[in-house]
């Protein structure tokens, strides 16, 4: 595939990923993520507010923020149980796929140009 095409493929891949760029790109969000895979390991259930809350110091109002803005992303997902929510991440139907795409096509890119530096093009 040309360079050119490539550049084009990556803009559309960064494109296509801002909003779960900006999702993941703050701290605090990233101790949540934590915490949700931690929770899938302990229950297949998911995690509450209220024990999200404990595991990052954080308030309860602050914590749902945080979610609001991954699930926004499509990075998390809920499940209710009566007036219950479980937070989880479900990496098969969320946008981590598309991070996953991009990553990838990151790599082969510089992989590429690598190649062409080292043979001198």
């Amino acid at each position: 595939m040309a360079k050119q095409d490539r550049m084009k493929r990556l803009a559309s891949d960064f494109n296509d990923c801002q909003q779960a760029l900006v999702a993941i790109g703050d701290q605090t969000r990233q101790s949540i993520i934590i915490a949700l895979i931690q929770s899938e390991i302990d229950s297949d259930r998911g995690i509450r507010v209220g024990d999200l809350a404990k595991q990052t110091n954080l308030s309860r109002p602050a914590v749902s923020h945080h979610l609001k803005i991954l699930k926004d992303a499509n990075l998390i997902e809920v499940s209710r149980e009566g007036t219950m929510n479980f937070y989880f991440l479900d990496i098969t139907k969320s946008d981590f796929s598309k991070l996953r795409k991009l990553f990838g096509n990151i790599e082969t890119f510089l992989n590429e140009f690598q190649d062409k530096s080292i043979k001198g093009e």
